[in-house]
């Protein structure tokens, strides 16, 4: 069957590309221009790429940049991910990795490392808003690549192969390799530019207590920041279809979107006429991708999304990790 492909889906992909893009420049600027240069730390693959990078031999940081290091590890990631549980990454993860370490070379590279340093100088602890503003900007990226339908890679992978042998939370995974990287650093002795004046950071001194409350103020608010930006501070979404083919919308959505749906007896009032609602249950990230696929196929379709608690059974969370 050839799949025909209209100007609107050629400029919608091009719009999605363009946002990842954008998005993946916020992250790498927020990391860059506003988190290092205060002293920051943070969790992930590009934590544990400016730790790595922190650690190198000045004659190696300039060939393994904190970009090319983030590639490398995601790489590693990715290979473990397709030998453990097989390939499941998309073209828009795969797409997120190599332009994440593009931005982080580009932004490295290209603007002055200094350029958000001097602008804050002047208000009270200019650090600490530093850091704040940089996971905010981090939040932000992370949000419109999700919203777009794509990853960053890093701790996702990560979750997956541990769900392959036992099932943990994405937050949990999360929590955990961000803390690990955290209290990693506190044993390192490691070159950072704060400020753009090469300070040593050596093992459990008061700077390096100070870059782990950075960094778990860095998970806290890029959290709440891809919360806020994705409209809510729930991991899923209940969304009730209400459509006259309901049978090809649910068939649509199993087949496009990958999702499960349950068909529920309805019957609108005005009309007296006897109806089913399509019910899908799915993770946040992927709600903006269902309703597009929705409009598409219905675009007179009536449609409800609510935010659940918990959402407990197969392919969410286990019912005795309650």
């Amino acid at each position: 069957m050839k799949v025909k492909l209209t100007s609107h889906d050629i400029l919608v992909g091009i719009k999605e590309y363009v946002l990842m893009t954008f998005g993946m420049f916020c992250y790498a600027f927020g990391w860059l221009e506003c988190v290092m240069p205060a002293g920051g730390m943070g969790g992930g693959a590009a934590g544990l790429a400016t730790l790595i990078n922190a650690v190198l031999p000045a004659s190696l940081t300039s060939f393994f940049t904190i970009g090319t290091l983030v590639l490398i590890i995601n790489i590693i990631l990715l290979v473990l991910g397709v030998l453990i549980v097989g390939w499941q990454f998309g073209i828009k993860t795969l797409y997120c990795i190599f332009v994440m370490s593009l931005m982080f070379n580009l932004v490295e590279t290209q603007l002055d490392p200094l350029l958000v340093y001097d602008m804050l100088q002047s208000v009270d602890a200019p650090n600490l808003l530093m850091v704040v503003a940089g996971a905010a900007s981090c939040g932000l990226g992370i949000a419109v690549a999700f919203m777009q339908g794509g990853s960053t890679g890093g701790t996702d992978i990560v979750a997956m192969i541990i769900n392959k042998f036992r099932t943990v939370s994405y937050g949990k995974v999360l929590l955990m390799t961000d803390c690990g990287i955290l209290i990693g650093s506190l044993f390192l002795t490691t070159h950072v530019a704060i400020g753009g004046v090469d300070t040593q950071i050596d093992p459990f001194t008061s700077l390096a207590f100070a870059r782990v409350i950075y960094g778990f103020m860095m998970i806290a608010v890029i959290g709440y920041t891809v919360d806020f930006v994705q409209s809510g501070n729930q991991q899923s979404n209940q969304i009730m279809i209400f459509c006259k083919d309901y049978e090809a919308m649910a068939e649509m959505i199993n087949t496009k979107a990958h999702r499960g749906a349950t068909l529920i007896d309805a019957m609108g009032w005005y009309t007296k006429t006897p109806s089913k609602a399509v019910m899908v249950v799915c993770r946040k990230r992927d709600t903006s991708t269902i309703l597009k696929l929705v409009r598409e196929q219905d675009p007179n379709a009536f449609l409800t999304v609510g935010s659940v608690m918990g959402v407990y059974g197969q392919g969410f969370d286990a019912l005795n990790k309650a």
